[in-house]
């Protein structure tokens, strides 16, 4: 140690302030040519010299570039369908057109580097971002792909620092929306103390409606919220999404920088101050390191503690890869304290309901921000298994149907999950209570439809392993501000890796009257399992009624009355009478049918949902024709009024259908 010490001498010290600004030019310009963060998880890909590469080569390197020469946004499309390439890119607010034009010419040769064959792709730098994608998503609120990244020190008085966090954040929001509503983009600075000043910064896609943006940035600062109220702030950090981003420091933002260009071999002594300066950097490490306590070596972090725990369980016998005890670390540990300020200590009047898992309460955050979180109940049937299989797979999900996990909490008896709120509770409340289902119209209910599919399409194939959710409910979809579906409660699910498609357990979970029939009797689950519970609960979406209800009248399950109608060509006789005025004759009896081919009784006859999505989202003429649905397990279904004739039902809107045979 003493030879280490030797080298942390005064002149060492003057050569690194002789050498200060050198090495922020040298280091600045070399970190600039490194992108923040790229994300092209979702597995579509495209084949080499096809036509969407020559429409993705135009777009890149032709109509973006020339959109935006003397731009900070431009966004723009080639070719047609199904190999049209959508895109854009954004700088952030302050950059001059020339840094701009380097940032992107950086940008989208790395895009292509970084995620070869790729049909959806986005990538961060400081000073731009590059995105496209085969889906259109220009205007759109896109919170789905995120990064978080801070500082490694941290502020020496956190609750202060919170304060003027929170303070500055309010005020460039309030600017991004009102000054600067065309650019929707702010930065502001606000003086700490004597000697510090804290920097804020702000940015949405320029044309997100104002609403959307505030969303967006709320959103983020939840996310950044959930991560930073602890003992340990750092001095620094940002959060990046596709629709708006955000940052903060301790230093000037935008300072001016060089090109981004690599420095190669053109200044030798820029290489040679900055290894002077890493020496000196590792010499004072070093000291520092030496002088910590025994106490301070060994203390592990909460979230480090927490994720021994989940890991305890994470073997072969969970059905959990390596892969998965990795990205188990991407859920935020939040302090109970912060949970007991949000909820009023889990006060009566916070409280949401109750689940298998036991309470659900709402909080508010700091900014306004309000989540939901979920509190593991101790007579719970579903355990900590459950808890830690929940955060381990739901905290690497991210679709827009499907709910967000913030953040979780392990602290003495208290195991808890932070989810976003959603202010519209669930499905089932508009679909089985009397005097609320006339909300829902057949629109919003065939929105509500398709959002279900595409997320357990994502689920089932989209997502980077198969995953079977288990327990498909009405109770447990959820409903956003726009009526959006969220599916939630991912405790019962299952990841399979590899070719594996099914499983058996000798332990059967989920709820009767959704549950396949393989499944309840025999303990085999598949994709065709969740097939199966998307059927019931499409069918139960037409008609309003619980697949565990019971018709005096006719005295057949949900399932088995849905079959009895659609074999005597009357299936439009299941649909919920209060749909009456806003219903679709085509649209409802081709629901119908894609529920009953979702019950067979043969897994192998059900379709995908792959297949499903693709039949509800097309004018299909031609469909297999489904065989009787399989038994259901529970109560029986209720009729609630005399069937009516067709032209009573609904009023009829003609659609040219093509023929279209779904794969």
């Amino acid at each position: 140690m003493a030879s280490v010490l030797v080298l942390c001498t005064t002149q060492t010290l003057i050569l690194i302030l002789l050498l200060h600004s050198v090495l922020l030019v040298g280091v600045k310009a070399q970190m600039q040519v490194n992108p923040l963060y790229y994300d092209c998880s979702m597995p579509n890909n495209y084949s080499e010299r096809s036509k969407f590469q020559s429409n993705l080569n135009r777009l890149l390197y032709r109509s973006l570039y020339n959109n935006g020469s003397d731009f900070i946004y431009t966004k723009a499309s080639e070719g047609e369908d199904p190999d049209k390439v959508y895109g854009l890119f954004l700088c952030r607010g302050d950059v001059v057109p020339k840094d701009c034009k380097n940032c992107i010419d950086v940008a989208r040769e790395r895009i292509q580097r970084e995620c070869p064959l790729k049909k959806q792709a986005i990538i961060w730098f400081d000073e731009c971002l590059v995105r496209y994608s085969n889906a259109s998503f220009v205007s759109m609120l896109d919170t789905s792909v995120s990064r978080i990244l801070y500082d490694a020190q941290n502020v020496s008085q956190p609750e202060q620092f919170m304060g003027n966090l929170s303070a500055i954040f309010d005020n460039v929001i309030t600017q991004a929306i009102t000054v600067s509503l065309n650019l929707k983009y702010a930065d502001n600075s606000d003086k700490i103390n004597d000697f510090q000043r804290l920097y804020g910064m702000v940015q949405c896609l320029p044309d997100l409606s104002a609403p959307d943006c505030v969303t967006c940035l709320r959103t983020t600062l939840s996310q950044m919220s959930i991560t930073l109220l602890d003992t340990k702030i750092p001095t620094g950090g940002r959060v990046l999404h596709a629709s708006c981003n955000l940052r903060y420091e301790l230093y000037q933002l935008h300072t001016s920088l060089p090109p981004l260009t690599s420095q190669g071999n053109e200044d030798q002594g820029v290489t040679l101050a900055i290894l002077a300066v890493v020496l000196a950097g590792t010499c004072f490490y070093l000291v520092k390191r030496r002088r910590r306590t025994e106490k301070e070596r060994s203390e592990k972090s909460r979230e480090l503690q927490l994720l021994d725990i989940i890991g305890e369980t994470l073997d072969e016998n969970d059905d959990f890869g390596t892969e998965k005890k990795g990205r188990s670390r991407e859920c935020p540990v939040v302090k109970l304290d912060l949970i007991r300020v949000a909820t009023q200590n889990f006060s009566e009047e916070n409280k949401l309901g109750e689940g298998g898992f036991g309470p659900v309460y709402k909080g508010t955050l700091p900014y306004g921000i309000t989540i939901a979180i979920k509190r593991l109940s101790r007579t719970s049937g579903q355990g900590l298994k459950e808890f830690k299989n929940e955060v381990a797979l739901i905290a690497r999900l991210q679709h827009r149907n499907l709910v967000r996990l913030l953040g979780c909490c392990l602290e003495g008896i208290e195991a808890l999950l932070i989810y976003e709120f959603m202010p519209n509770k669930s499905l089932d409340f508009f679909l089985f209570e009397s005097r609320e289902n006339k909300i829902l119209d057949w629109r919003q209910r065939l929105h509500i439809i398709k959002g279900i599919a595409k997320g357990i399409l994502y689920l089932h194939e989209d997502s980077r392993l198969t995953i079977i959710h288990r327990d498909l409910k009405a109770s447990n979809v959820l409903l956003d501000k726009d009526m959006n579906p969220k599916i939630s409660d991912f405790g019962m699910a299952k990841m399979f890796s590899g070719n594996q498609r099914e499983a058996n357990t000798n332990r059967v979970v989920g709820t009767y009257g959704y549950m396949a029939p393989e499944y309840a009797m025999e303990g085999l689950f598949s994709t065709k399992s969740d097939v199966f519970s998307f059927g019931v609960l499409l069918l139960e979406i037409v008609s309003g009624r619980k697949n565990n209800s019971y018709v005096s009248e006719y005295g057949q399950s949900l399932l088995n009355f849905a079959w009895k109608l659609w074999r005597e060509e009357h299936g439009l006789e299941l649909m919920d009478p209060c749909l009456s005025q806003s219903c679709v004759t085509t649209e409802i009896t081709k629901c119908i049918h894609i529920g009953l081919l979702c019950v067979q009784q043969d897994p192998a006859d059900r379709p995908t949902m792959s297949s499903v999505v693709f039949m509800l989202e097309n004018d299909t003429k031609t469909l297999p024709q489904p065989s009787q649905p399989a038994f259901s397990i529970g109560r029986l279904a209720v009729r609630s009024a005399e069937p009516q004739s067709n032209d009573q039902l609904c009023s009829v809107n003609e659609v040219t259908l093509s023929i279209i045979s779904p794969r």
